[in-house]
């Protein structure tokens, strides 16, 4: 009786040890879930956030009917008025009129032709009258002969002295710091993501990775026209007059399939340029999401939509709610704007 009532008391402790054991995982657990940090520290609580939260975590918990494999974890996302303002014009283009002011002491010619005459008299309506063919030849005129490292540093160099009109800050300080935030927690979550940018694809290329963690290969973009020369053995590719392909539009979904080869679970765009791009991601089979950011903070950034000559926002605003894209309403959602805001 005495051994036998020893070996119960032996059970009952070691019973005790794992119950108590067991206990302190689990308050060592619910302790760590309680001050797990927030992924997106710069976004209102809300429907939207709680609608990004769960489609991540649907997408990522093994076993769950949601599941998406981790290569097939592709996230593509409209870079100009997305991950960076784009008031009061795109910044490329800011880019290119700073470029044409700089070459102008060697072409004496452009201060009589349009539209150069317009960029050097800093009338934008001029030049903006010549349309699309004054606008190719701007773009053809600002880097046209350059090999494609020499237009690197070229960017390099703008990006890093130009300033913001309004703000008088460097371009890249104009990036959202939410949807820095967006990027690195579909990053840390297994997820791929890409540029899909109506703009050029060499200029965007020389910053992207130190603004947005995004490397060049995930880049897909606008691209002009180039060629290969093998100058002794220097090798160079040079940079040609001439549009090769647009990505904007329906070009967006082509360079998709074209670059990245997979259709994305995962897109975010602010204009109609990217309605296709939201269309070939969410009109598909399985777990999806798009999401439309609405410039609705005239005072932290700009307040525009339907009328906008640079991201304008109309008939992917009529589409969100029939299907299901998540609209961002920038005022509201967003606790800050840029970076500098913290």
């Amino acid at each position: 009786m005495m051994r036998a009532a020893g070996q119960l008391s032996r059970r009952a402790v070691l019973g005790l040890c794992a119950g108590l054991s067991l206990f302190g995982s689990l308050a060592l657990s619910g302790a760590a879930s309680a001050q797990a940090p927030d992924p997106l520290p710069s976004w209102n609580d809300g429907a939207t956030k709680t609608a990004i939260v769960d489609f991540v975590t649907r997408t990522t918990t093994t076993g769950g009917p949601d599941f998406v494999a981790m290569g097939d974890r592709i996230a593509t996302f409209d870079n100009d008025g997305t991950l960076w303002s784009e008031q009061p014009m795109y910044f490329q283009a800011a880019f290119i009129l700073d470029r044409i002011k700089t070459l102008a002491k060697d072409h004496p010619e452009w201060k009589e032709q349009q539209p150069f005459k317009g960029v050097l008299e800093g009338d934008i309506e001029a030049v903006m009258a010549t349309g699309n063919q004054g606008l190719g030849e701007l773009l053809a005129a600002s880097s046209t002969g350059m090999s494609v490292e020499e237009f690197a540093a070229v960017v390099k160099d703008w990006i890093q002295t130009a300033k913001h009109p309004r703000f008088d800050r460097p371009y890249v300080e104009l990036v959202f710091q939410p949807m820095l935030e967006l990027l690195a927690y579909l990053r840390a979550n297994g997820y791929q993501t890409f540029i899909v940018s109506g703009g050029g694809i060499e200029f965007m290329r020389p910053w992207v990775e130190g603004v947005y963690g995004i490397p060049p290969q995930q880049v897909v973009g606008s691209s002009g026209k180039t060629e290969f020369k093998l100058d002794g053995d220097k090798p160079e590719i040079l940079k040609l007059p001439g549009i090769e392909f647009v990505d904007d539009g329906p070009g967006k979904p082509v360079g998709i399939n074209r670059f990245i080869g997979k259709r994305p679970v995962f897109a975010a765009g602010n204009s109609d340029g990217d309605l296709q791009m939201l269309q070939w991601t969410t009109l598909n089979t399985g777990p999806r999401m798009g999401i439309i950011i609405h410039h609705t903070d005239a005072k932290r950034e700009w307040a525009y939509d339907r009328d906008s000559h640079f991201g304008r926002l109309d008939k992917a605003l009529d589409e969100a709610p029939k299907r299901g894209w998540v609209v961002v309403d920038m005022k509201n959602d967003w606790k800050i704007i840029y970076p500098f805001e913290k």
